[in-house]
């Protein structure tokens, strides 16, 4: 019995200490870093087919993310929208399923911080929740390390920028993406999962890559059921200056 209970103790003892060296959390991804390639010039009008998302003169097109009931209170100035570090995330009034989604943004020429706290926002593709979707990172790219799977171009914490075509601070930046919702069971099981196609000015970042489910930090995603969702820009926590957004359209897909 005395061997039984020795045993017991031992076993269990070895349990805690596994437990104890477990990391919970998804380890960053620190490199190799994605190449650097220059981006061309152009920037790109809406189509006659789109939807005017932001037209540079007001928000009437968003809605505060804290409260869908309320407007959008971030800063509409010189025909562009800046980051109100006062309030919470944006979202679309409209919701949509498969769509093509153009979207330009600044970081302020005088950013200051590093890593995850310089410029940090971002696209949520899908916002089912407030503060819950499908990030696609925004971040200042121009010689600002962080871990590449939270740079700018990646799809947050889950896949790489094939390469980092960014500019400098104070110069705009494109996104241009092509975005095909998941799919779901009547038992809310995935049937497909969602894709993303990136062009970050101009250049291919992301090729129809399979999200694993939402994003998350910590742990591994997991899809949860949902139907059309709003699209919603972040403001993040860091002390960095807003970062600003302008002629952002888009053209719904079947």
């Amino acid at each position: 019995m005395k061997y039984r209970i020795m045993l017991c103790c031992l076993l269990s003892g070895s349990v805690f200490i596994a437990k104890a060296n477990t990391k919970i959390d998804t380890p960053e991804v620190t490199g190799p870093e994605p190449k650097v390639v220059t981006p061309g010039r152009a920037f790109i009008d809406p189509p006659s087919d789109a939807i005017v998302l932001f037209n540079g003169k007001d928000l009437h097109e968003w809605v505060s993310g804290d409260d869908r009931s309320k407007p959008a209170k971030w800063i509409v100035h010189d025909g562009m929208v800046t980051v109100n570090k006062k309030v919470g995330d944006i979202q679309t009034k409209r919701k949509f399923t498969n769509y093509q989604l153009h979207i330009e943004w600044q970081e302020p020429i005088d950013i200051k911080g590093k890593d995850q706290e310089r410029g940090n926002s971002g696209v949520f593709l899908a916002a089912f929740a407030n503060e819950q979707g499908y990030e696609l990172q925004v971040l200042d790219p121009y010689k600002n390390p962080t871990y590449v799977d939270g740079m700018a171009g990646s799809i947050y914490r889950q896949y790489i920028p094939l390469v980092n075509p960014g500019r400098k601070p104070g110069q705009w930046q494109t996104y241009d993406i092509v975005w095909r919702a998941p799919l779901f069971n009547d038992d809310g099981s995935l049937k497909s999962p969602a894709y993303a196609t990136v062009f970050f000015n101009g250049v291919l970042v992301q090729d129809h890559v399979a999200l694993q489910g939402p994003t998350w930090y910590e742990g591994h995603p997991k899809y949860v059921k949902h139907g059309a969702c709003p699209i919603a820009l972040q403001k993040h926590f860091d002390e960095s200056k807003g970062v600003s957004y302008r002629n952002i359209w888009i053209r719904e897909l079947k």
